[in-house]
């Protein structure tokens, strides 16, 4: 084997080794675990060489070495492929992700799992719904002057709003109101039911015209709020585990995850590579998140929104982006169904 591909094996090695280990890696002990076919002088040369190009680095005086972020780097593009997910890690991908549940629990369920698989933070954005259409509306009546608006899109996500009336209305008049925005916004997606939703106003009797503004602009509120970014995450417990990966404090990333701006301008930037995942490691994050990579995947109809993980530069790389593009998929084949 030739000096830059052996190199290399040594890179990968000693990235394994300290991911696994969280320790310094030296040149007896790559020797001892890996197959390299070389002495401990040759691989020593080999570490000096890495060193050199930044690679790796030697933290305090130790005498073993540490990737750096281009080390980290070089070793994700050199994937030739994403690890499978194992059997027990599928099952539990299609048992808990659940296709009958809303859109809200779904989500919420995701992060749960994704964190879980990867013992990161797990953030993901909520599913745009522009590409969705209205599948039902109902009107529950709360008191007389309060109703309990519920709408359904055919994504799978329920929203709830309440609306305040300014008189009693019976549950004639209530029937009367369901039944034309029904027929009005049925099968219409969002942007199409805002357009006509005034119109429906004006079809009202004009007694009832109060009334039926008022739910109108619930809805109006429910539909604008399906078309608004939100994130959700899961999984911050994970960073307290290895502080000592987040330089002199964890509490700036803490700040970042709190941001849902930061969060969702980082998704958006994060372009898919070959193995349909996106990775960016350590200092090619801005600002809090410069100690932190990041693996993420986009999903869903037409492929906008993001998920993805969010932990030390110290990260399982395979495994990590094996789980976060194996549960991209599974939430896709569910919201495309």
């Amino acid at each position: 084997m030739s000096e830059q591909p052996r190199r290399l094996q040594v890179l990968q090695a000693i990235v394994e080794d300290y991911v696994a280990l969280r320790e310094p890696v030296g040149s007896k002990a790559l020797v001892e675990r890996h197959a390299l076919g070389v002495s401990s002088a040759t691989v020593r040369n080999d570490m000096a060489a890495l060193e050199e190009e930044g690679l790796i680095v030697a933290p305090h005086t130790s005498a073993g070495r540490v990737p750096t972020d281009k080390g980290y780097r070089v070793f994700v593009d050199r994937l030739s492929e994403v690890k499978p997910l194992s059997p027990a890690e599928r099952r539990a991908v299609s048992t808990l992700l659940d296709p009958e549940t809303d859109t809200e629990h779904m989500m919420e369920s995701t992060v749960r799992l994704l964190a879980q698989l990867t013992q990161q933070v797990a953030v993901a954005q909520f599913p745009h719904e522009d590409g969705s259409t209205i599948r039902h509306l109902e009107l529950v009546s709360l008191t007389p002057t309060r109703l309990l608006v519920v709408l359904i899109l055919s994504t799978g996500r329920v929203d709830q709003r309440h609306a305040v009336l300014d008189r009693p209305v019976d549950e004639a008049e209530l029937s009367v109101l369901r039944g034309l925005l029904l027929d009005a916004l049925l099968g219409l997606g969002p942007v199409q039911a805002a357009a006509v939703m005034d119109d429906v106003v004006t079809r009202v009797r004009p007694e009832h015209r109060p009334a039926a503004a008022l739910v109108a602009a619930a809805v109006q509120d429910l539909l604008e709020a399906g078309r608004q970014d939100r994130i959700v995450l899961a999984g911050t417990a994970n960073l307290a585990r290895s502080p000592g990966d987040f330089g002199a404090s964890i509490g700036p990333i803490l700040e970042a995850l709190e941001e849902q701006v930061v969060l969702l301008r980082l998704l958006t930037e994060m372009e898919q590579d070959a193995h349909g995942v996106s990775v960016r490691i350590g200092s090619e994050n801005a600002g809090s998140l410069a100690d932190t990579s990041v693996v993420a995947a986009a999903y869903g109809p037409g492929a906008v929104a993001k998920l993805g993980v969010i932990g030390p530069t110290r990260m399982d790389y395979p495994g990590t982006m094996a789980a976060v593009r194996a549960i991209a998929r599974y939430l896709s084949r569910i919201l495309t169904t």
